[in-house]
């Protein structure tokens, strides 16, 4: 070893990984231990639910810059022979004044109690669990609790969240005296969380259990919805008892297309899922070239860009929408725009007239079960706003409406706004192939995109398809991209109008799992190289 003083986020060498497989089990997502709690419950006569929601609550504690227990979740699952959706994103409070803020007079909050939506993750744990898990819920979540209450060691990247988030609310707690309660859980010496420090959340682990105790009662009509009430009232929110009382996750069907002969699915709005979904339907009526080379790279940004500047105009609370999701994936309008992509970029416009923080796990299990789960705060540790004596980090999901009047995604009382996070599910001639997903912001139906075509039109196993470097259109013509594009595919995305910047910073590029299961019935696993990304396999 030498020298033990070593920076545990200093790499001399690429990493590689190889693909995972197994029979009888897997979970994979960004955090080891988070994995292995999965497994775990596997092992104890758990399915790939029960899993699935291990995996995620244990993922609120040793990641709690990229979700926590007052966010948002979706859920995309094969089980007794379908796909089964869950929307547990939840709405702007009953009493929120939008009026101030449509008119400009003040600026929405990024942070602090004003820019949370009721939160939906308890929610979707306990109507997962109730309709298809197999072990109760307090039992499913007791080994978070414990991770929680016992303490954890930060890894080096969930301690760059940790750092970063010290340094922004520093500097933004004067403007939001809320964000102390975020110091006060994440920070109690006062200063940031370094990698190998190891951190006790006390807090978070009875929140845990009385929500498991309860079935998430507690949480929407007990001690922590009156603890969030409270907080709401005395920082001078508009969330209350009531909006949470009021709140059920609701059951949906997902939507598709049809990529080549594998149905593609995602979830339908208030999510962005259909902005993958867009882009493939224009790519499959375009020539591609090779998987590396600039004209194929040109043509998915030119898609993702023409799905966005649709999707930025339709995408709300589906109750709200004006276009449906039939009509923005019909096959007519696909091949509408795939006739404006060319040689050189263009600036997107819609064609429709209208009158990162998350984190991503898939499971499945020896039952044939397979779960495509994505859960988050939205920007980091979300609004700051933390209820202390239960953990409950609250979103800030609220800054994904938009001021402008008369769009469909006006920020509005009791309304879900736009929403980033997307899980994917892959099917072929009605069989279940398996779960996919990449979290990031507005890089998540980029990521989709890309790693679905390099395994569909490119064959990259799933391991080599999240392993290959990524690009993410920004506005306008940025595109972001990976050091490991050769210069002279740069070179010529540069001729054909697009800016391009060469960055660093893995994590403006998200992070993926892929499971799959072969004819033979044998569980495939890829996982992310540009997080601490784990395959847990039985």
């Amino acid at each position: 070893m030498g020298n033990e003083n070593y920076d545990a986020g200093a790499f001399h060498y690429a990493s590689r990984r190889e693909l995972a497989a197994g029979r009888n089990g897997m979970v994979a997502t960004s955090h080891p231990v988070a994995a292995q709690v999965g497994l775990d419950i596997l092992k104890r006569g758990g399915n790939a639910i029960d899993a699935a929601i291990a995996t995620a609550a244990t993922l609120t504690v040793v990641e709690p810059g990229s979700n926590g227990i007052g966010g948002d979740s979706f859920s995309i699952l094969w089980k007794d022979g379908k796909l089964h959706g869950l929307n547990s994103s939840g709405p702007s409070p009953q009493g929120l004044d939008p009026d101030p803020y449509l008119t400009k007079e003040k600026d929405f909050p990024t942070f602090g109690i004003n820019a949370v939506t009721v939160p939906g993750v308890p929610a979707g744990w306990a109507a997962l669990s109730k309709k298809h898990g197999k072990l109760p819920l307090k039992e499913v979540l007791e080994p978070a609790a414990k991770i929680a209450e016992e303490g954890y060691v930060i890894t080096n990247t969930v301690s760059q969240a940790f750092q970063r988030t010290f340094k922004r609310f520093s500097k933004e707690k004067d403007n939001y005296p809320e964000l102390e309660s975020w110091f006060k859980v994440f920070a109690p010496e006062g200063t940031a969380k370094q990698a190998l420090d190891i951190i006790k959340l006390p807090g978070h682990a009875r929140g845990l259990r009385l929500i498991g105790e309860t079935e998430a009662d507690a949480f929407y009509n007990g001690k922590i919805a009156e603890a969030i009430d409270a907080f709401s009232r005395r920082h001078g929110g508009s969330l209350r008892l009531d909006d949470l009382k009021s709140f059920q996750p609701e059951w949906v069907d997902p939507v598709s297309v049809d990529y080549k002969g594998y149905q593609v699915w995602e979830m339908p709005p208030n999510g962005q899922g259909i902005v993958a979904l867009m882009a493939l339907n224009s790519l499959k009526h375009l020539e591609l070239a090779g998987k590396d080379d600039a004209e194929t790279l040109h043509k998915q940004i030119e898609a993702i860009k023409l799905a966005f500047a649709d999707g930025n105009l339709t995408i709300a609370d589906p109750e709200r929408m004006t276009v449906s999701a039939e009509e923005l994936l019909s096959e007519r309008y696909a091949k509408e725009r795939a006739e404006l992509i060319g040689h050189d970029a263009i600036d997107a416009v819609p064609g429709i007239s209208d009158s990162s923080g998350t984190v991503y796990l898939a499971a499945a299990d020896a039952e044939g079960n397979m779960i495509s789960y994505i859960q988050s705060n939205y920007m980091g540790f979300g609004s700051g706003a933390v209820i202390p004596e239960f953990g409950i980090s609250l979103n800030n999901r609220a800054v994904g409406f938009t001021n402008e009047k008369g769009h469909v995604n006006t920020l509005a009382p009791a309304k879900r706004p736009f929403n980033t996070i997307i899980p994917g599910f892959l099917t072929k001639e009605g069989q279940p192939m398996g779960p996919f997903g990449v979290m990031g912001g507005h890089m998540q139906p980029q990521g989709h995109l890309q790693v679905i075509q390099s395994m569909i039109d490119f064959g990259l196993n799933p391991q080599d398809a999240l392993d290959k470097p990524r690009w993410q259109w920004v506005k306008g013509r940025k595109v972001l991209v990976e050091p490991e594009f050769p210069f002279s595919v740069l070179t010529d995305l540069k001729h054909r109008g697009h800016d391009i910047e060469v960055t660093l910073e893995k994590g403006q590029f998200g992070r993926g799992q892929i499971i799959l299961r072969n004819e033979n019935g044998v569980l495939i696993g890829g996982t992310e190289p540009r997080t601490d990304g784990t395959v847990a396999v039985w």
